[in-house]
Parts: C-alpha cells; structure tokens; sequence
C-alpha cells in the first residue's frame, strides 16, 4: 500500500530479524517494483554511497524504472548517509550529487521529454524535472532498529525520517501467528505420532519456548545485566531447526536399529543352520567312506589293464620301427628307378609336344603325297612300326586317315614297347637321315612324327632297365601294404585299450573329484561348525546388549517427537544464557510444557546426550574443552548450531579450544585489525577452511555480513558467495568461528539474528579442574603424566570397541550369504573378542589405577577449590568497576607462582599441611596482587567478599543473611508494615532494615522486641561501640559475627565498617585488612617479561624515580619512551 501510494515512503521500526526486509522485499515484488540496496564493504564510504545514489536517480529519472530503495540503520557507516536520505526524504534530491557536466548531460537526454511537458527548457528546470520524474518512481524504506538511544538520537537530528513517511512498527509476533508459521511448517512433516493432533501441540510448544525465552531475556537483563534479543528469525530457525533433527534423529536411530536388528536375525540363522550342517556333516561322511572304496577298485582295475596296454604299445612301437626301415629301402627304389625313367622323360615330353604343335591339316598334307619323299616315307614305316601295322605307305595312309591318329600317338601305351618291336624302331633310328632337323626340312609334320619316335625308342630302352627294379618295388611295396594292414590293426586294438584306460582314468577322476568334492563338504561343514561356535561365543554377549540397544533405540524413536523440539529450542536459544538459566528452561518451563501437552519425551533428557556422542565429547576435551557439562552444552551448541558461532570468551578458553581443535585442518587466526583480513576470508570460503576471527567488538565490520548470513547463492551446479566485491565459490566444509574478550558485550538484535551467541565464560567447577590438574602437575608430575595417558588410552580404548562394533555391525548388514560362510566375520570377531578382551582388562585397570590416581590428586581437591573460588572474586569486581578486568591466562601464572614461591619458601611434611601452606600462601598473594590495581576504598570490600566466599564454600556463611548485609530490607507492602516504635531516634529506613530482617531464619522476633523494649535498643544506639555492646535480651547470645553485623547495620551502619574489618580479622587474618604498601621490588619479582606492568597515575603521581633506583639496583638500564 505503501508503495504504490504517490511518493510513498516508509520507517519501518524493529529489532534484526523481525521481517522488515523481507516484508519489503515481497512488497516490491508485488507492487511490479524492483529493489535497490546498496552493499557495504569495508572501504565502503560516502563517495561509493553517491555513486549508487547516482545510478537510483538515473535509473528512476531517465531510464523509468521503478524502483524501491531499501535501506537498514547497519548500512549507515557514515553519519552523512542519513543526512543524504534526510534530503531525499524532504526536497527529493541530495545537494551536489551531480557534478555540472552530468546535470548538462542530463538535460541533453531529457530535453524532448521536457518540451513535451511543457517545460522551459533551461538548466535548471529540466534537472528539477528529472528530480521530480524520479521521486515519482522512487520509493524510500529505511529499516531501524528501536535498541539503544542512537534511533531516538536520529530521529531528532532528521526529522524527515517521521514528517516524510508513513512509520510502521514491527513489534513481536502474536502467539496466533507464531503457531500458525510453525503449523505451515509441519504439515510437510510425515509420519509423526498423533498426526495433526501433535503437530498442533508441538506447535502450541513452539510458542510458549519463544515467549519463554524472551520473559528469561528479560529477566537476565534485569538480574545480570546481559542483554539478548528473540526475534522472528530465531523462531523459524527453531521450526525449521527441529524438522531437521528429527529427520536425521529417525534416519540415525532407525539405521542403528536395522543394523542390531540384522545382527540378531543372522545370529538366529545361525543357530538353525548349526543342527541341519551336524546331520549334513554324518551323511557326508558315510559317503566320502563310499567314494574311497569304489576309488581303490577302479585304480586295481586301471593298474592291469594300463601294464596290458603298455606292452602292446612296446610291440606296436617296435613294428614301427621296423616298417619305418623298409619303406626307406622301398623308397631307395623308387627314387632310383623314378631317375632312370627322368632321364627319356625331357625328350618323350619334347615330342609330345611337337605332337600338340601338329594339326590335320598337317596330316593332310602328307598324306596327300602319291609317292611321298623318302625321309617322309621312313618316318611313317616308323610310326607303322610302332604302332605294330604295315610299315607300308598305303597302310600309312589309312593310319593317317583315322581322325584319332595324333590322339592315339600322343595317349601311346609305353607298355607295349617289346624287346622286339625297340629292336625294328632301332632300324629306323639307327638310320642316318632319320633326324628331326633333316626331316624337318621336308615337311614340319614329318619332323614331329619323327621326334616321337626317337621318343618312343628310346623311353622303351630305358623302360627295359627299369622294368626290373619297378617289379621289385611292386613287391617291396606289396609286402610293406601287408605289414602295414598288421600294424594298423595292432594299433586299433592298443587305441581301443588306451581308450579303456582312458575312460577307467576319468571314471578314477570323477570318483577321486566326487571323494575330493566330499571331503571339502565336510571340511567346510567343520569349519562352519567351528566358526559356528566362534561367532556364537564372539556374538554370545552381543545378543542381550544389541537387543537392549534395540529396546533403548525403539524407545528413544517412540521419544523423538519431545526430544527434538527440545534439541532444536536449545540449539536455536539456549547460547546466551548462562548454566542456571539453561537449566530453568530446558528442565522446567520447555519440559513442563512438553509434559502437559502430552508429547513424548525422555524424563532425563540432556541436550549432550541428545546431540553429540560420548566419543565425540571425549575428543573435545582433549583438544581443551573443559569438562563440566556447561563446556559441553557450549561444544555441542559450536558444532551443531545452524548459525556461526559468536563465542562470549572472557578467558580464552573458547580460544584455545578452537585452535586445538581445527588445528588439523588448517585454521586461520584473524582479527579485524588486520588489513587483508577479507581477503584471507575469501580464500578459506573457496578451500574450505576454517576461519577463527578472535577479539570481536560489539561492533561488526559490515564486510562479515554475506557470511554470517550464509548468504549463499546457486550458479549452474556452483555454490557461490559475494565477500566484497568478489564473488567467489562457497566450498561447504567452510567453518566461521568468532571471540570476544568481552565479559558481558552487547549485541544489536541483527548480530543476535545472525550469529549464534553463546556464553562461553569458565564456571566454577570447571575452572577448579583445570586448577586442579595444574598443581598436581607442578606438585606430582608423574601422577598428572599418568592420568593424562590414561584418558588418552581409555578414550582409544571406547573409540576402537565403538569402531570394532560398528565393523562388525556393517559386515553383518553387507553380508549376502550366511554368517558361517562369513570367514571375514570371524576373523573380525576374533580379533574384535580378542581387541575387546584386552579392552576390558585394560578399562578394568584404568578403573583402578584412575581410583588411586583420584585419591592422590584429590589431596590437592582443596587448592584448586580456593583458587577457583579467588579468581570468581576477582571476576565479581567487574561489577564495581568495569576497570576491574582479569584474565584467567594472567591468574593462572599468578597461581603457579604461588605454587613455586610457597614450595620454595616453606617445607612440609605432609599433603594437608603442603594444601594448607599453599591456600593461605595463594590467597594472601591474590590478596597482595589485586590491591595494586585496586582504588583505596574498595580494598575492604574486596578482602571481604573473599572472606565471604571462603566462608560460603565452607558451608559456614548463610548466603540469605549475607545478601541481606550487602543489599538491606525493602518493603513493598508499606501499609501491612508496622509502624516505627523509635521515630526520635531509628530512622525509617533503619526500621525498614529491622521489618524485614524478622523473615529471616535467625531473626524471627527482632521486630517485636523493638516494640516490646525500644529504649534497651536505644542504649545500643548510643553506644560509642554499638559493636560491642551488650544486645537486649537473649539475641545476645543467639546472634553469631554475622548477624551481629546486620543487627548493627540497621541501626548504626556507620560502625559497619570497624565489624568488617574485625570479621575479616576473625575469619582470616589481620594481613587481608592492611593493604601492602607500594613496593616496586615485589611487583618486579612477579612479573615476567611476556605481561606488561601498567602504572594507572593519578595528578602529581611519578613513578620514574622508583623505576630508576630499581633499575640501578638491578644494574639494568632504565630506556622512557614518550
């Protein structure tokens, strides 16, 4: 509505976290607005702030966009910043914001837009144009926060900031709307117990936690002076907070639970499958029995017929042989009379080929001739004669007529060539014209014929020298045929026996595998039986404690509901408050609440238990954690927190353990002194390292925003993170830690919404541990050394049964097959009995040698007690004066001085005599120290509130009677008061003293006895020494020191003063009461060269002479600095 209004702008009044941004931010974006804000760095001034001033007007006055500008009281790093929205807010404009040439520029782009309107187009009119333009598209909203006298301050000094906008207040959210966010919140929560009936409850809880915490704000701000806002945001974190652990409390428990319920299913298995393998492992042994005698059969009958085969092969072999050597002699033969035959072969193939060169025609043509030549008429009585015709020309001439006459020549059957007929060819070739190259010079054809018979003549001679050995080989050959056809049979019959021998072999084999096969079964079953027995004995003892684990776990699911709503509401708002306070809201006001509305809960739940594991809380505490359960609510709420931690470390004990325990991965120690600070931040956000930003003041460098925000942003698949003006890749193991020395900061609202503040300030109990283990180190070395080696062993010693357990947890769960087939299992268990075994016997030992370690060191129990108790006295100063401040690491060198002085100085023979020495030695020195930096008149008050909580630690002051002394009676009621039965001489006030010290134990009655007896009292009145004048009555004898002290203060509480310094004479010694003189020799004597002495000077004061006799006296040269 706002926005849309003409000129509409608006002060939006609330703490951080409320809701004003991002009201705006979606009234923006419902109005079709877009948002302007500008982003604050470190170097971030008011020339930056005019620049993007520039870049609203332009964009509002020329480009047309709409435009609101949302601006926060953080982002004022200048006070001229809400001088120029102060401008913005009245005249529309901020005075000088543009220079003359980009006012002329603007003109320039404005002009046509001027003349259109009708406006006279001169300088200064067309710039108020583009003013007016952008205020109508320009809306303001300035978020401030109403803490602290600043807002009161700005409204007075701009009064635009209320006479230019419509003021709307962000005060708390109802309890309507409270559990209707939260009931939005869970309707996407599933399978909750009771449905929505729960939610509605949980809800309703959801409420009364955030009102609750605010109504304990309050009351700590009253009671501690420690201020803590609840806003908006904590609330939804606390919704959204509890949706979270209780998914990853149900995925936790519910994957514990399906791992022991896993185990205890296979060792049930296991118990079935044991009796079904003993059957198994009888009836494999009768079998294997079998298999061995039907094995010994077979390998007699192999043996008898292997020998039989064995001696055919040897004959077999031997005809080999044999055959071998004949088929070479046939061979010989063959060869030789192959080569013989070779020899005719050239010239038989030469006219055979002359034969093939010969056609009809060729034939022809001889035969044609009537009376042929002579050398063609021998040639064919030749051929005839070969051919056993008629060597005559007339039966040449029919030879030749036979269309198979080249065919019958060239297929001739050499076997015919006869003795006889070689001899008549002989004739013919014997004859001296009866050459081919003669004949051939008659006619081509005759030539041919006549090669062939040369051929013919003599192929037939060399087949005559032949013939002989050919019929040898044939017999040769024949005989070799024979024994050949033996042999093959004499090899049938031995492939036919190996064969048998073969297939008696691998019926051997089968038998021997299937006996083999057997004995593996019952091997294996007797393995199995024995890992039976071994898992069952390793497992044994598991069984009962996995199944009460499965009990507790199934409980602690069915409790989920209550724990986690009170696990979120400490997480999201138990940080700022100290031990008492947390107390009173988780165990009575959230747990009362959660009873009554009937959500289940754990009766003794406690946020360490909850959320964060044994061996987890061990690992702090040797990285520096104290020990007491408040140190670990704080490690808890560090390391679970949604938020960064903003860690209220007035004695560097949240210091040292964050440096101890990220030491491992890296950490950067930065303070924002250092002038590369953001560039470090932007280094360890991209490696994901941690960050430790220690000294933190009140104020936070408005560059740290992005990242307390966890302003994280989602690029493609990147996580990235605008630090400055980079923007860089956000890496998610990035850890922000923050500290200051600070006992009692305050924080705006936002840094609360931002940061999660946690109260990280040394209790009582936990200091006097530390204590503790220091003088016992300095007095009994050897038995800190011990008892620092046992912790370490016995928390390796839980952290490897925790493991062992686990491993044997995830081995069952991954196992596809049973557990007796398992052999990892079992060699896990056995190592986990025999781990385990040696476990126990090492925590039983622990247990006794820690017994005897605990009684030796609780010798020194009182030492560390008063020591604790002193530097807690010295703490209370703060609240004198806040000059008053005392550092724990400068209390601790105090405290081993006093240890090394005393032992120095005094010799004992006992332990209680050497606690003794050292508790007076100690508090005298405390006593003696502090005085040096204390103002005159607040010595006593500091000797006697030592005295006090000496006393009180001792059980020997009532802390009700000593709270009366310092603070006195109040009476609220006056008109149920009796009236003053002494008004000439006890003033009202000192009646009012009298009225309300009768409700104390010890003074019942003291009222009446005024009334009944005034002038007796009035006699102690006018005692010079009322101290030690005799008291009416018997509450002379009833009233001890202190409450003798009261009585006195109500009636004269001017000799107050004498009975302290009398009762701190009483109870401790006259030393406590006679402040040490100056003496620079014992300040010098302990110092030490890493702590600076500081001279706190008064007008007139010069210590330079002191300083320079003790210099001179030390023989060391005095150098003065100004």
């Amino acid at each position: 509505r706002i926005i849309r209004q003409p000129r509409g702008n608006a002060l939006l009044v609330g703490v951080g976290g409320s809701g004003r941004q991002s009201l705006t931010r979606m009234a923006t974006y419902l109005a079709n607005y877009t948002l302007f804000s500008i982003e604050v760095t470190k170097s971030y001034r008011s020339s930056d702030f005019h620049e993007d001033l520039k870049k609203l007007y332009l964009s509002c006055g020329k480009d047309k966009h709409r435009k609101t500008f949302l601006f926060s009281d953080t982002q004022i790093v200048e006070p001229s910043f809400l001088e120029d929205i102060n401008g913005m807010l009245g005249s529309g404009e901020v005075a000088n914001l543009f220079a003359s040439d980009e006012i002329a520029a603007i003109r320039e782009d404005l002009r046509a837009d001027a003349i259109a309107e009708k406006i006279h187009d001169t300088l200064e009119n067309v710039y108020q144009y583009f003013i007016d333009r952008a205020r109508e598209r320009l809306h303001i909203v300035v978020c401030m926060s109403p803490v602290g006298s600043a807002f009161r301050v700005r409204l007075r000094m701009f009064p635009t900031l209320v006479n230019n906008t419509s003021i709307d207040w962000f005060t708390e959210w109802p309890q309507e709307a409270l559990k209707e966010v939260a009931m939005k919140f869970l309707t996407s929560l599933e399978d909750i117990e009771g449905g929505d009936e729960m939610k509605s409850n949980v809800a309703d809880c959801f409420v009364v936690v955030h009102t609750s915490v605010g109504a304990a704000s309050l009351r700590m701000k009253d009671d501690l002076r420690r201020s803590n806002y609840v806003t908006p945001t904590n609330y939804l974190e606390l919704v959204a907070g509890y949706i979270k652990i209780l998914e990853d409390k149900r995925n936790e428990l519910g994957d514990q639970c399906d791992k022991l319920q896993g185990g205890l299913s296979k060792l049930e298995e296991t118990k079935v499958s044991v009796q079904k393998m003993s059957e198994d492992l009888e009836q494999a042994r009768v079998a294997l029995q079998k298999a061995e005698a039907d094995c010994d059969s077979l390998l007699t009958i192999i043996t008898s017929e292997k020998r039989q085969a064995d001696e055919k092969k040897t004959q077999v072999e031997a005809d080999k042989v044999k055959i071998a050597r004949e088929k070479e002699v046939a061979t010989a033969i063959a060869s030789e009379a192959q080569a013989d035959l070779d020899k005719a072969m050239p010239e038989l193939d030469a006219a055979q080929e002359a034969l093939k060169t010969l056609k009809k025609a060729d034939i022809d043509e001889i035969k044609a001739y009537k009376t042929p030549p002579e050398q063609i008429q021998t040639v064919l009585g030749a051929v005839q004669t070969v051919l056993k015709k008629p060597p005559t020309w007339d039966e040449a001439k029919k030879s030749m007529g036979d269309s198979n006459f080249l065919a019958g020549l060239m297929e001739y059957n050499k076997e015919l060539l006869t003795d006889a007929l070689l001899n008549k060819i002989g004739k013919y070739t014997a004859m001296p014209k009866f050459k081919p190259e003669i004949v051939g010079q008659v006619s081509n054809a005759a030539r041919g014929l006549c090669m062939w018979c040369i051929a013919m003549h003599r192929f037939g001679l060399v087949q005559k020298e032949v013939m002989p050995k050919k019929m040898k080989l044939d017999k040769t050959r024949e005989e070799l045929a024979r024994k050949e056809k033996m042999l093959a049979a004499a090899e049938e019959e031995l492939r036919k026996t190996t064969e048998k021998v073969e297939a008696l072999e691998k019926q051997t084999e089968e038998k021997l595998a299937e006996k083999q096969k057997l004995q593996e079964d019952a091997e294996a079953t007797e393995n199995k039986l024995k890992r039976a027995e071994e898992i069952v004995g390793g497992l044994g003892g598991e069984k009962d404690r996995w199944s009460e684990s499965i009990k507790k776990y199934e409980a602690a699911i069915l409790n989920l509901t209550g724990d986690s709503l009170l696990a979120s509401a400490f997480v999201s708002y138990a940080g700022p408050f100290n031990s008492e306070y947390r107390q009173d809201l988780v165990n009575v006001t959230w747990m009362k609440e959660v009873r009554k509305l009937q959500i289940p809960v754990t009766r003794s739940f406690t946020a360490n238990e909850f959320l964060a594991e044994p061996t987890e809380i061990r690992d702090w505490q040797l990285q520096g954690l104290p020990g007491d359960d408040f140190s670990v609510e704080n490690g808890v709420l560090v390391n679970r927190g949604q938020r960064w931690p903003l860690m209220i470390d007035p004695q560097n004990q949240a210091n040292k353990w964050i440096k101890n325990m990220e030491k491992s991965r890296g950490l950067k120690v930065l303070d924002l002194k250092m002038p590369d600070f953001l560039r470090s931040i932007e280094h360890a956000v991209q490696l994901g390292t941690p960050i430790l930003m220690q000294d933190v003041l009140e104020e936070m460098d408005p560059s740290l925003d992005p990242i307390l925000s966890k302003a994280v942003m989602k690029q493609g698949s990147r996580l990235v993170m605008k630090i400055g003006d980079n923007t860089v890749d956000y890496n998610e193991n990035f850890r922000f830690y923050l500290t200051t020395k600070l006992a009692n900061p305050h924080y705006s609202p936002e840094v609360c919404t931002k940061a999660l503040v946690i109260n990280f300030a040394v209790r009582e109990d936990g200091l006097e541990d530390q204590l503790l283990k220091i003088v016992v180190r300095k007095e009994k070395a050897e038995l800190e050394e011990q008892k620092d080696e046992l912790v370490l062993n016995t928390a390796a010693a839980k952290k490897k049964t925790k493991e062992l357990e686990d491993e044997i947890l995830k081995i069952l769960a991954n196992s596809d097959e049973t557990l007796l087939e398992d052999v990892n299992l079992v060699t896990t268990l056995k190592t986990s009995k025999e781990t385990s075994i040696a476990i126990q016997k090492q925590l039983k030992d622990a247990e006794v040698t820690e017994e005897k370690i605990n009684v030796a060191r609780e010798a020194y129990r009182p030492c560390a007690k008063r020591a604790a108790i002193l530097f807690f006295v010295l703490s209370d100063l703060g609240s004198i004066d806040t000059m008053y401040q005392f550092s724990l690491d400068s209390y601790v060198t105090l405290f081993t001085l006093s240890i090394n002085k005393s032992s120095e100085n005094i010799r004992t023979d006992s332990v209680q005599n050497r606690v003794k020495t050292l508790n007076d030695w100690h508090t005298l020195a405390v006593y003696n120290n502090t005085c040096r930096g204390l103002f005159e008149k607040h010595k006593l008050l500091f000797s006697f509130h030592m005295c006090a909580r000496i006393l009180q630690a001792k059980g020997e002051l009532n802390t009700d009677e000593y709270c009366f002394l310092l603070k006195g009676g109040q009476v609220f009621d006056k008109e149920a008061q009796a009236p003053n039965p002494c008004p000439h001489w006890l003033s009202e006030k000192g009646w009012d003293n009298v009225y309300e010290a009768d409700k104390l134990l010890a003074f019942h009655g003291i009222s009446a006895s005024f009334e009944q007896g005034p002038s007796q009292w009035h006699e102690v009145y006018l005692s010079p020494n009322p101290e030690d004048a005799v008291l009416p009555g018997d509450w002379n004898m009833k009233f001890d020191d202190l409450q003798r002290m009261i009585m006195i203060r109500c009636i004269r509480p001017d000799r107050v003063i004498f009975m302290v310094t009398r009762f701190i004479e009483l109870h401790m010694d006259r030393k406590f009461v006679e402040p040490p003189s100056f003496n620079l020799q014992e300040i010098y004597d302990d110092s030490n060269p890493f702590q600076p002495l500081i001279f706190v000077l008064c007008p007139g004061v010069d210590p330079t002479t002191q300083l320079q006799a003790l210099a001179d006296k030390l023989g060391r040269n005095l150098k003065s600095l100004a």
